[in-house]
């Protein structure tokens, strides 16, 4: 762990409350773009976290392998990276295999191995499974059952770069200058329960939904509960893992659009849900009975990205900040405008939303200026 100036803990504890910082791009014509400016952003806000941890997502940057799942794994030893490939190879057709590329950078030490791998699923594999949950339980079942090995990353055409360090230090380190993609999301993380490390860092990946977070979930172990019932396993030792397969199981599995689903994670107040007209009652009634076990107690923001969407969300009440920008086809999420500002002076608008409203950006969807809401009411 790094030593802890005493301008970030003044009373020198073991614990110390800084921020986190989440920023996210999405390009809604589909067009790539690098990371430079994805980087700057982020490093802007440099401040509210401690070098704990820092990772990208980005989408679309594997065009010459878009069709086959890109699994990005971390090794503690290489007897634990043996047992994986061969698992691999007995799972998946293997098209592909290699290191990630690395360059020595000050502050980044205690590295793990980090690989690569290119996949298919063969048909006979599969049995009665579908292709992702296929996929799925064999990313459960090496970080769960393999030593020395977490899958962090195992969506299509994307992939998720994370470590523990400031974002702008795991930036330099995997050369993410060299890479593009038309939807960038960051975060610079300070671990506020758990320890820093390699795999707690963010985002958090299951197949090509990620998730970053600023915040502290305090219903975790209630949602990790309800998530093992569907074969969910969480290994990676903070809070923000249970988002990402609660995305997973609500949006892919179940086949609820985010509007129902900002309504399980950020559900209204009781005394809310009793001011709606009937109907409507129904609804958030049902959904609090049934998905009651994936509410999201805390404070928290959250940027949910997978092929094709970025959604912003906060908890009701906005105890964690979320700003909006759109530039033209751009469509910016951050924790601070001055985020925004640094990269793009001339944003078209830029509004803080309402607790609990989804913010969704999608590919060949125009942007359109956002109306000012207060408690679901337009105004």
């Amino acid at each position: 762990m790094r030593n802890l100036s005493p301008m970030n803990n003044p009373y020198r504890d073991d614990k110390v409350i800084d921020a986190c910082s989440i920023f996210g791009v999405m390009d809604t014509s589909g067009r790539r773009f690098g990371g430079e400016d994805v980087i700057r952003a982020i490093a802007n806000m440099h401040v509210r976290g401690n070098g704990l941890g820092g990772g990208f997502a980005i989408y679309g940057l594997y065009p010459e392998y878009a069709d086959a799942y890109a699994f990005h794994i971390m090794y503690l030893s290489r007897k634990g990276q043996r047992e994986v490939e061969a698992f691999l190879k007995d799972g998946f057709d293997l098209i592909c295999a290699e290191e990630v590329p690395t360059r020595p950078t000050p502050g980044i030490v205690d590295t793990p191995l980090i690989w690569r791998y290119f996949l298919n699923v063969g048909q006979h594999k599969l049995g009665e499974k579908a292709e992702d949950d296929y996929v799925v339980d064999r990313v459960m079942e090496i970080n769960c059952s393999l030593p020395d090995a977490y899958v962090f990353s195992s969506g299509k055409d994307m992939a998720v770069f994370k470590g523990v360090g400031y974002p702008e230090e795991i930036a330099a380190y995997f050369s993410l200058e060299q890479y593009e993609g038309y939807l960038w999301t960051a975060h610079g993380r300070f671990p506020t329960n758990t320890h820093g490390w390699w795999g707690g860092a963010h985002p958090f990946c299951i197949l090509d939904w990620t998730v970053v977070h600023n915040g502290e979930i305090s219903s975790y172990g209630i949602n990790r509960c309800y998530l093992e019932q569907f074969g969910y396993n969480c290994t990676m030792q903070t809070d923000t893992e249970v988002v990402a397969y609660a995305v997973d199981l609500l949006i892919r599995k179940h086949n609820l659009p985010i509007e129902i689903v900002a309504n399980i994670l950020a559900p209204p107040f009781w005394s809310d849900i009793e001011r709606c007209p009937l109907e409507k009652q129904k609804l958030l009634r049902t959904l609090r009975q049934v998905y009651g076990s994936l509410l999201l107690n805390g404070p928290f923001t959250i940027i949910i990205a997978h092929h094709g969407e970025m959604i912003g969300l906060t908890d009701r009440i906005r105890l964690r900040p979320l700003t909006v920008g759109v530039k033209g086809d751009r469509l910016y999420l951050s924790s601070e405008e001055s985020a925004m500002r640094l990269i793009c002076p001339d944003l078209d608008r830029t509004w803080i939303p309402v607790g609990g409203q989804p913010i969704v950006g999608s590919l060949g969807a125009p942007l359109q200026p956002q109306p000012a809401t207060m408690g679901g009411e337009t105004i």
